[in-house]
């Protein structure tokens, strides 16, 4: 059937909200969790260790989710490219949804022991393996259903899952944190965030059940032209691209997570900022990324998207080296500024990067090569990054340390952002 100019429109502005729902409600289970890490798993579920080995085991099991996440790549990416974007979507938010159910049902370790932790490795594992899938395949959804010239920007409503995740999952934290005592916080109601992402899931479900299968991938079914292994395809025909994409985005993931997660632990427990006042700084800094996606994002289709992340790269540089020494003087204000500046300059990157890991793979093995490359940047960076952060801190005393290491993964960053080829003008 052919259909309009205007009933395509309708159909990709649909999609983009779909991907930015279905998006948001991944990266709010995946939040919850970074979050319960910092705050109350080392006593749920490691009691039987120190405070320090009980914060480091929680940033472990933290880190089983980016493990996984290449392998949620690799699989979801295969039936992705042979299947279809969007009944991989759709399984990526199912799992996604049960394993974050269950970890709010989980026994802690004086109920049933060394099950406890084992078990919430396991859905941590369930819930990397899902967000290794899901973003590539929204990334798609978006970018392949988007007008000419507005790739960037369409692209960027999947973008802006990450900041809404934080917002929410944030906001979820603070309000259990603030209604009920710490006694009871730390008792049962560190589960509600858990338990309440069950009708987040639904309402996801209902919006990606109504959405069309991307009109490239189904031309690419039309002419039977889908690959058998695509991710042996990606790696034989455009590894140099994977690995530069990988490397451009490993600082951004880094710094995210020593922001979103690390600086949770750090403000609460080195700064003596209690935990509504670090959410809350939070909060106002993920509205500031938010804007900062947007903006880049719609700049990207006019001027390029290559050197919107070499910028972007190069700023980090300069916003790791005063992000530590800013919130190091205890100063509110000026902790709100050092997370307002280091998020508003990765939304430089974020704005156009769902573009640019669209269009920089053929359409037959596109899902396998934006999903490995984002999931090795992430595993690379943001997996390690608080446990890194936190041994260092603990070796040194203080975070000069996670200054120089932040601002040695930017300078990485900014040379494979220089080696990224101009996408803007790629046909899909």
């Amino acid at each position: 059937m052919i259909r309009s100019a205007t009933d395509r429109k309708i159909e990709a502005r649909r999609v983009a909200l779909a991907s930015a729902i279905g998006t948001t409600i991944e990266w709010y289970d995946f939040f919850i969790y970074g979050t319960a890490a910092a705050v109350v798993f080392a006593p749920q579920f490691f009691p039987q260790v120190s405070a320090l080995a009980g914060t480091l085991a929680s940033f472990a099991t933290f880190a089983i989710g980016f493990v996984a996440r290449p392998l949620g790549g690799i699989v979801m990416g295969h039936f992705g490219d042979r299947v279809g974007r969007k009944s991989t979507l759709v399984w990526c938010l199912v799992l996604m949804g049960l394993s974050t159910f269950a970890i709010g049902l989980l026994p802690s370790y004086a109920r049933i022991g060394a099950w406890a932790p084992a078990l919430l490795v396991f859905l941590r594992f369930l819930q990397g393996f899902a967000l290794g899938g899901e973003w590539g395949g929204a990334v798609l959804m978006s970018v392949e259903h988007a007008p000419q010239g507005r790739r960037g920007l369409f692209g960027s409503f999947v973008a802006l899952g990450l900041p809404a995740g934080i917002i929410l999952s944030n906001l979820v934290f603070l309000v259990a944190s603030t209604v009920v005592s710490p006694a009871q916080f730390a008792a049962w109601a560190w589960r509600v965030p858990f338990l309440a992402s069950s009708a987040l899931v639904l309402v996801g479900l209902f919006m990606r059940l109504r959405i069309a299968e991307s009109p490239i991938f189904s031309e690419v079914l039309r002419a039977r032209s889908t690959r058998r292994m695509p991710v042996l395809d990606v790696l034989r025909n455009e590894a140099r691209a994977v690995f530069l994409a990988a490397g451009s985005y490993l600082a951004i993931s880094a710094t995210g997570y020593l922001v979103i997660v690390y600086f949770v632990t750090y403000a609460t427990r080195n700064l003596q900022f209690s935990l509504p006042v670090t959410l809350g700084l939070l909060q106002s800094a993920a509205v500031i990324f938010a804007i900062s996606i947007l903006f880049f994002a719609n700049r990207s289709d006019i001027i390029g998207r290559r050197r919107m992340m070499r910028w972007s790269c190069g700023m980090l540089v300069i916003a790791s080296l005063v992000f530590f020494p800013l919130i190091d003087t205890k100063s509110v204000a000026l902790a709100a500024l050092a997370l307002w500046f280091i998020l508003a300059v990765q939304g430089i990157y974020i704005g156009p990067q769902s573009a640019v890991f669209a269009e920089l793979f053929p359409a037959t093995f596109r899902y396998s090569g934006a999903s490995l490359s984002i999931t090795l940047g992430t595993l690379l960076g943001g997996a390690i990054a608080p446990f890194i952060a936190t041994a260092l801190y603990s070796a040194f005393g203080n975070s000069w340390a996670i200054t120089i290491y932040a601002a040695a993964l930017s300078v990485i960053s900014w040379l494979c952002a220089l080696g990224l080829k101009e996408t803007v003008h790629a046909e899909l």
